[in-house]
C-alpha cells in the first residue's frame, strides 16, 4: 500500500514539475531588453522585438513581480474580456 502511494506521489510531481512553466507565452527570443528602475525603486524591464513592444516586467521594491503582455504581436497588451488590462504574477515556481 505505502509503495502504491509512494508512486502516484511521485507521478504527480513530475506531471506539476513539467510544462515550460518558466517560459513567457509570447516569443521573445532576441528581444532588446532595456532594464530601468524608477524613484520608488521599482524595476521595469521592457522587451522590444523588432522595435516592437512584447512584455513588460515590474519588479516592485516590495513584493512580487508581474508580467504583461502583447501576446496577438498587435502592439497593444491584451485586455480580459470586461476591458481590464491583465497582470501575471508567478506564483510558485521550482
Amino acid at each position: 500500500m505505502k509503495t502504491l502511494m509512494l508512486a502516484s506521489v511521485l507521478l504527480l510531481a513530475g506531471c506539476a514539475s513539467m510544462g515550460g512553466a518558466g517560459a513567457p507565452p509570447v516569443d521573445v527570443k532576441g528581444a532588446d531588453v532595456s532594464k530601468r528602475t524608477m524613484d520608488n525603486g521599482d524595476t521595469i524591464e521592457e522587451y522590444r522585438v523588432s522595435g516592437q513592444l512584447r512584455m513588460v516586467k515590474v519588479t516592485p521594491a516590495r513584493g512580487a513581480p508581474f508580467y504583461m503582455y502583447d501576446k496577438n504581436g498587435d502592439g497593444r497588451f491584451d485586455n480580459d474580456k470586461d476591458g481590464v488590462s491583465p497582470v501575471y504574477w508567478k506564483l510558485y515556481s521550482w
